[in-house]
């Protein structure tokens, strides 16, 4: 009988086994199969943090948005989220926030956890379930997700801050929530680029806090911070200003400066407004920042174009409007015209429709703070970094082409002609189209789209007075018009009579008449001689030869004018006022009062009644008939009508206006005339200090104010008035 042994030893993996005896040389084979192991009781742990980041020396203090912070997450299970661009510094903030939890209350975890993907998340929350050492963590049948919120569950836990930093894919929503406890022994801080999504976590828009831009000394404190060299702030206003105080636009910088040997603020500032290609460069650039999540680019072009593309794989819509949008001013876009826009690319008869899917769009790049609403009715803003770094992302793909020339097309539509009753549109619109004064269009439809736009800002500037830019931009509008539409097209020649007001209004009268009777030839032979835009075109000529002294023609072309427009338009038609108010002009400088005063009356009282007292039209009349009673020595009469003008002016126009200046100078010389000095001395002054600087001190008007000026000043030595 053989002996037998047994085996006392233990064998790691729970089991015990009594094993047969084999002699020297042979062999025995095992088959085992071992139950799955399980992890010990979770024991009691101390209290840790996960923040991923250290106390950051350079941070900068926004304490309002610090404080907000504290008050929302002091709550039983509270819960918060900060919203806003990508590098305003939402997650700076998160964590200055965390290590204040971690001084003030060392009993308190504090986990941070990366919520940009689902992947992420899921990391975030396996790494927590080892730091705890939770039981069954690495069993892959057990939800780990589950284990840990279990665990956030359990008051008996201790208490807890969370902060789920980058929530933004709305693929994420419903993997997070199912896993974020709200129990009484913990809080929660979210940041996100989209309201919506921190909204729908953070239970509502009221326990969300945009995070802004840094206002000016906080930017400029950064900047400061992050370079090396701090011994000159030479361009670090403007800088800011450039970068619109976005925090991560400065760290960027400021690692470019001190990358950079020879690079100063002001060089990069340079660099940075040269051109297009050189700030894409730069805001391209990315040095790396350890105190980024490594999954954050810190090129903020790249940062931001992360949003754009979710924008337009969530709504290709919402992305159109951003890059229309993309080139207007940043600032006074008005919503009423993005509006209309959405209707124009809509179906026939869906208004309400079209409607409901800009409201939609519109609230879409609000929510990830791409555009802002602004205090005033029917206006939003955008930041100029995010328009341009829009643009960028178009041109990536081959179609930022395609939207300026949309953007083109809008503004032909949208922008008016100059006449007074547009002056309140032009002025809101004209911001947004001064970026087309220098960019010609390659195709012919949008040039003569863009050759109206410049017609009719160059309208608007002439009748504000802003003569050299009105002349600018009238020469390229009737250039481009010659190209594609030829010499006799209405519409060219609509842009040589503007063309022709600027340049004698500038007193270029030879050029003014030669465009001006150029005008007539074309517009008598495309549309005839009665034609309303004929006429307007005789009065035209006929206002630049009695500058000139011509006074026989002008007359006769002032009463053909006058003829053709009552026969054609009434005679109460402003237009035909305008005729009768030229005519008396050039009589009244023909010494022919009597016929001047009764047509200039006749003109005031048409023009008070149509237009209204205050139109500038009327102020206009009034002056004109001010200076026909001076010249028959009315001065009383004349005064009265000569200071309303003035104070209409002023109120309309502007005390520096070319008009008011007239009005000044037609004060200063009847005050003149009836040798009141002291008060003339200070009109003439005031005139012709406004004249070198709006027309020159070469202009005939200017000449001629000083020359009367100058003989005043003689006159009152002479009569010992003045000395």
């Amino acid at each position: 009988m053989q002996k037998t042994s047994e085996f006392h030893g233990s064998i790691d993996g729970h089991i015990v086994i009594a094993a047969p005896h084999s002699g020297p040389g042979g062999t025995m084979n095992f088959n085992i199969a071992y139950p799955p192991r399980q992890d010990s009781p979770s024991r009691k742990r101390k209290p840790f943090s996960t923040i991923p980041f250290a106390p950051d020396p350079d941070f900068v203090d926004r304490p309002e948005i610090l404080s907000w912070i504290r008050d929302k997450c002091a709550g039983l299970g509270a819960r918060a989220a900060l919203v806003g661009l990508g590098g305003v510094g939402k997650s700076q903030l998160a964590i200055q926030y965390c290590h204040f939890v971690r001084d003030a209350s060392p009993q308190t975890f504090v986990f941070w956890v990366h919520a940009s993907t689902k992947a992420r998340f899921e990391e975030a929350y396996r790494d927590i379930a080892d730091r705890l050492e939770l039981p069954g963590r690495n069993n892959p049948k057990i939800d780990v997700l589950r284990l840990v919120s279990n665990w956030l569950c359990d008051e008996s836990n201790g208490q807890w801050t969370m902060i789920l930093d980058n929530v933004d894919e709305v693929e994420t929503f419903p993997s997070l929530a199912a896993y974020l406890p709200q129990s009484r022994n913990g809080s929660i801080l979210i940041t996100s680029r989209n309201k919506d999504a921190a909204a729908r976590l953070a239970g509502g828009y009221k326990n969300i806090k945009e995070v802004c831009v840094m206002d000016e000394s906080q930017g400029l404190q950064l900047l400061r911070n992050r370079l090396q060299d701090t011994s000159t702030d030479e361009g670090a206003v403007d800088l800011l200003r450039a970068l619109d105080c976005i925090p991560l636009a400065i760290t960027q910088a400021a690692a470019y400066i001190n990358r950079r040997a020879r690079m100063t603020i002001s060089r990069y500032l340079d660099e940075f407004r040269s051109n297009d290609e050189k700030r894409e460069n730069l805001l391209n650039w990315d040095a790396g920042d350890l105190r980024r999540d490594k999954g954050a680019s810190n090129s903020v072009v790249t940062t931001w174009q992360m949003s754009f593309e979710r924008i337009r794989q969530e709504r290709p819509s919402a992305a159109d409007l951003l890059s229309l949008m993309s080139f207007f001013n940043p600032q006074g876009i008005p919503e009423s015209i993005l509006r209309r826009h959405s209707r124009t690319v809509a179906r026939l008869g869906c208004e309400d429709e079209a409607d409901g899917v800009f409201d939609e769009d519109f609230d879409i790049l609000q929510a990830y703070s791409l555009i802002a609403a602004t205090a005033e009715t029917d206006m939003c803003e955008m930041h100029a970094l995010v328009q341009f770094c829009t643009q960028v992302w178009l041109s990536s793909f081959g179609d930022s082409q395609r939207w300026k020339r949309k953007f083109i097309e809008l503004m032909a539509r949208e922008f008016p002609t100059g006449q007074f009753e547009n002056w309140a549109k032009c002025q809101q619109l004209l911001p947004h189209i001064e970026s087309l004064y220098n960019s010609e269009p390659a195709t012919d439809e949008s040039l003569k789209e863009w050759a109206q736009i410049l017609t009719n800002a160059a309208w608007y500037m002439w009748m504000k007075g802003s003569y050299k830019t009105a002349q600018n931009i009238a020469t390229k509008a009737l250039t481009a018009r010659e190209s594609v539409l030829g010499q006799d097209n209405g519409l060219t020649l609509t842009s040589v009579a503007v063309l022709a007001l600027v340049l004698q209004d500038q007193g270029k009268y030879d050029e003014a008449e030669k465009l001006n009777r150029r005008a007539l030839e074309g517009y008598e032979k495309e549309l005839g001689v009665q034609h309303p835009d004929t006429l307007t075109s005789v009065d035209n000529l006929a206002l630049v030869l009695q500058d000139q002294g011509k006074y026989d023609e002008a007359e006769k072309l002032n009463r053909r004018a006058l003829e053709g427009r009552e026969k054609e338009l009434g005679v109460q038609h402003p237009d035909t006022l305008t005729s009768v108010d030229n005519l008396a002009l050039v009589l009244r400088y023909q010494g022919k009062y009597d016929e001047a005063e009764k047509l200039n009356r006749r003109a005031l009282e048409g023009y008070e009644k149509e237009l209204g007292v205050q139109h500038p039209d009327t102020l206009t009349s009034v002056d004109n008939l001010a200076s026909v009673l001076r010249y028959q020595g009315k001065y009383d009469e004349a005064e009265k009508l000569n200071r309303r003008a003035l104070e209409g002016y002023e109120k309309e126009l502007g005390v520096q206006h070319p008009d008011t200046l007239n009005s000044v100078y037609c004060l200063a010389y009847l005050l003149h005339e009836q040798k009141r000095y002291e008060e003339a001395s200070w009109l003439y002054q005031r005139a012709c200090d406004g004249y070198k600087q709006k027309l020159g001190s070469q202009h005939p008007t200017a000449v001629v104010c000083l020359n009367h000026f100058s003989a005043m000043q003689q006159e009152a030595q002479q009569e010992g008035l003045i000395s």
